[in-house]
C-alpha cells in the first residue's frame, strides 16, 4: 500500500502530554528546546500538530491562543510556534497546518503572529500583513541608578491583591481580556512587579515580568504608562537575576531600545507583526512595549 502523501496525513489536537515531543521538534529545528515555555502555551492556549509518519515524535505544530471574554466566540488568537521537522520541510505540511487553523479553526476570528523573514512570504499568501515590527535585544544589563531614578518612586514585587488591577490595566492596554494566561504568571514567571502612580494613591502604572527560557530571563509582558516607567520596571527586574536578559520591544518605543542597548543589550533579530481580518492590533501600544511571548502575541 503507498503510504500517505505527509500533507494528508491527519491533524490532531495537542495535551500538555505532547510537552516533550514539541521541544524535540523546537530542537530538531535548531531552536532552543524551551520546556518552560512549551508548557505555558500548552495549558493556556491550543495546540495543532502532525504526528510523523516515522513514529519519531511531531512532524509538525502549532500554537493557538485566543484572547476575549467568551471562549465561544474569541476577539482575537495568536499563533506561534509554528515548525516543521527538518526531515519533513518544504513538502507543504506547514502550509496545510496553517491553512488548517486559519481557515477551519479560526475562521472569521482576527488573527495575529510574529513572523521570521523566513516564515513571512507564506503567511502573506494566507492572508496577513504587515502591521508592526519588534526588536529581539539580548544581553547582560548593566544597571544605572536604582529604579526610582526614572522618576517612578515605588517599584515592588506585585501580590494576590494586586491582581484584579493588573488584570484591568491590561485589557486596556492590550484591548482585549487575557485573564487565562495572566493568572498563570504567577507560577510560571520568576518574578512579578509593579509600577505605582508618582500620586501616592496606589494606581498601577504599569506590571512587568521575568520568566526563565533556557540561559535567559524573558522580560515581558512590559506593560508601563511612559517610558521612566518601563526603564524602572527592568531596573528593578534586572536587579533580581544574575542571568543575560531578553526582550522583545515594539521599535517604535525608541527610546527604550535605544536605553537598553546602552545598557548592554544587543539586536538579536527583528520580526513582523502581522495580522489578518484586523488592521492592526487592538488596544494602545504606547503603552505596550513587550509580549508575554511573541508566540502568544
Amino acid at each position: 500500500m503507498t503510504p500517505p502523501h505527509i500533507t494528508d496525513l491527519p491533524i490532531r489536537a495537542l495535551t500538555v502530554d505532547d510537552l516533550h515531543r514539541c521541544a524535540d521538534l523546537s530542537e530538531d529545528r535548531g531552536w532552543l528546546r524551551e520546556d518552560h515555555k512549551w508548557g505555558l502555551l500548552l495549558a493556556a492556549g491550543k495546540g495543532y500538530g502532525v504526528d510523523a509518519p516515522d513514529g519519531r515524535g511531531l512532524a509538525a505544530a502549532c500554537i493557538v491562543t485566543e484572547y476575549g471574554r467568551t471562549v465561544a466566540a474569541p476577539e482575537l488568537a495568536a499563533i506561534g510556534m509554528v515548525l516543521v521537522a527538518d526531515r519533513y520541510a518544504r513538502q507543504g505540511l506547514g502550509r496545510r497546518l496553517m491553512t488548517h487553523v486559519c481557515d477551519d479553526v479560526l475562521k472569521g476570528v482576527p488573527l495575529t503572529l510574529h513572523a521570521t523573514p523566513y516564515g513571512r512570504p507564506l503567511y502573506e499568501e494566507l492572508g496577513f500583513k504587515t502591521t508592526g515590527r519588534v526588536e529581539m535585544l539580548k544581553g547582560a544589563f548593566r544597571p544605572e541608578g536604582d529604579p526610582g531614578a526614572y522618576g517612578t518612586p515605588l517599584v515592588r514585587p506585585a501580590t494576590a491583591g494586586d491582581l484584579q488591577d493588573i488584570l484591568r490595566l491590561d485589557a486596556e492596554v492590550f484591548g482585549t481580556d487575557r485573564t487565562h494566561m495572566l493568572t498563570r504568571l504567577p507560577a510560571f514567571a520568576d518574578q512579578l512587579i509593579v509600577a505605582e502612580d508618582r500620586s501616592g494613591d496606589g494606581t498601577l502604572t504599569g506590571y512587568a515580568a521575568a520568566w526563565p527560557n533556557m540561559d535567559t530571563h524573558v522580560i515581558g509582558p512590559l506593560i508601563a504608562q511612559d517610558t521612566g516607567t518601563a526603564q524602572s520596571l527592568v531596573t528593578a527586574l534586572a536587579a533580581g537575576t544574575d542571568r543575560l536578559l531578553r526582550t522583545d520591544v515594539d521599535v517604535r518605543h525608541k527610546e527604550l531600545v535605544a536605553w537598553l542597548k546602552d545598557r548592554g543589550l544587543d539586536s538579536v533579530a527583528f520580526n513582523a507583526v502581522m495580522t489578518r481580518d484586523i488592521p492592526g492590533l487592538p488596544g494602545d501600544w504606547t503603552r505596550r512595549w513587550a509580549p508575554l511571548t511573541v508566540a502568544a502575541g
